[in-house]
């Protein structure tokens, strides 16, 4: 008797765990992300990620024509550091590139760097850092003192030892100390806005079926758009005081400062949250239930944070991966976010990062309205 109970003990869990699995095997959702999220870290911390950039753009401006100054210029464009895309003529066109952000370094050899080198006075090398993120500028600074030293060894333009003859100066603009909370507190801000903008929104839809509302919902005389507005509305003001609350923390706790336009960061501020709730709310009307829901948002939350430069330094990623971080909000709203607190820039440095969150924002809203819109079929 207790050998036939021990057999049907074994029958019924057998039983279940074949249930559990031929569920699985339905909820695609579920058995996506159990495959693709070991895969995706995979791949993007074997290829995507890495912790020491290289081809850091760099603009350089050359005040004299001369043998050192193309040498100079010559190693820099051979490192694996810094890669030249732009010969600036001037110190404005200089400062300019730097704080639109199209450059992070920018290196000047001043007039008569030369004729100073050859006669021993210990010249002057300028190179100026955008160091909003310490660690992408760090190892390639380090580098620059014996990258020069060596070209112009080759070059024989100074002797083959003794100390170099000539000294680097060093300006990292707009964290010169290089405070890591100046460059954590603004990308945290976006990092948890778009956690809890995409779960908020991810519900709203599913949480109605499972709740049996939206039957009623659906026989009012209301449109889609007009449901999704109504939807994502509330959480707009959440989300603003949420920002409101870190960048107040950030400024008394961390002495994080605001060097451009309040109003500005509020304004795009609000535009980033509205794109991650309207994404969120597209994965509402094409999930199933909450938890489908709450997995699509996750899977879309994991790239964002670490393919945006939060965690590690954009540059230092592949084409390929930079390229699929543009089509990311956090990417941009990093940038905006430091541009404006760090660096104190305008709307029209920031125009291309507004557009791209605009154009998230559109693609995002017409997806779930004509998800929505089939759903009422």
């Amino acid at each position: 008797m207790s050998a036939l109970r021990r057999g049907g003990f074994w029958r019924r869990v057998g039983a279940m765990i074949l249930k559990e699995f031929v569920q699985l095997r339905r909820d695609r959702i579920t058995f996506a992300t159990i495959v693709t999220i070991p895969l995706m870290q995979l791949v993007l911390f074997g290829y995507a990620i890495n912790t020491q950039p290289r081809g850091l753009p760099t603009a350089v401006l050359l005040q004299e024509s001369s043998d050192v100054g193309r040498s100079i210029l010559k190693a820099l464009e051979n490192t694996k550091y810094f890669k030249v895309t732009h010969q600036v003529r001037d110190e404005a066109e200089f400062d300019r590139l730097l704080a639109s952000g199209e450059v992070l370094f920018a290196v000047e050899i001043p007039r008569g760097f030369e004729r100073a080198l050859r006669r021993g006075d210990r010249p002057s090398l300028l190179i100026a850092a955008d160091a909003t993120d310490p660690v992408a500028t760090s190892g390639a600074i380090g580098a620059l003192s014996n990258l020069v030293q060596t070209a112009l060894r080759n070059d024989r333009a100074i002797p083959v030892s003794g100390p170099a003859p000539f000294e680097i100066r060093q300006h990292s603009r707009y964290n010169p100390a290089g405070s890591s909370q100046l460059n954590i507190v603004p990308g945290l801000m976006g990092t948890i806005l778009t956690l809890t903008m995409l779960i908020f929104t991810a519900l709203s839809v599913t949480r109605e079926v499972e709740r049996g509302t939206m039957e009623s919902l659906l026989s009012m005389p209301i449109t889609p758009f007009e449901i999704m507005l109504g939807k994502i509305a509330p959480y707009v003001l959440i989300g603003f005081l949420q920002a409101a609350l870190i960048v107040g923390a950030g400024v008394v706790l961390f002495d994080v400062p605001i060097r451009g336009d309040l109003m500005l960061l509020a304004l795009l501020s609000t535009l980033f949250i509205a794109t991650n709730l309207a994404i969120g709310y597209t994965f509402s009307t094409l999930a199933q239930n909450q938890l489908q829901a709450i997995q699509m948002a996750m899977m879309f939350f994991l790239p964002n944070m670490l393919l945006s430069g939060f965690v590690f330094p954009f540059l230092g990623m592949p084409v390929w991966a930079q390229w699929f971080s543009e089509t990311l909000p956090l990417t941009h709203f990093i940038r905006i976010v430091r541009a404006i607190m760090l660096k104190g820039s305008t709307l029209a440095d920031l125009h291309y990062d507004a557009l791209w969150l605009i154009g998230l924002m559109a693609v995002a809203m017409v997806i779930a309205v004509t998800r929505f819109r089939r759903t009422l079929d």
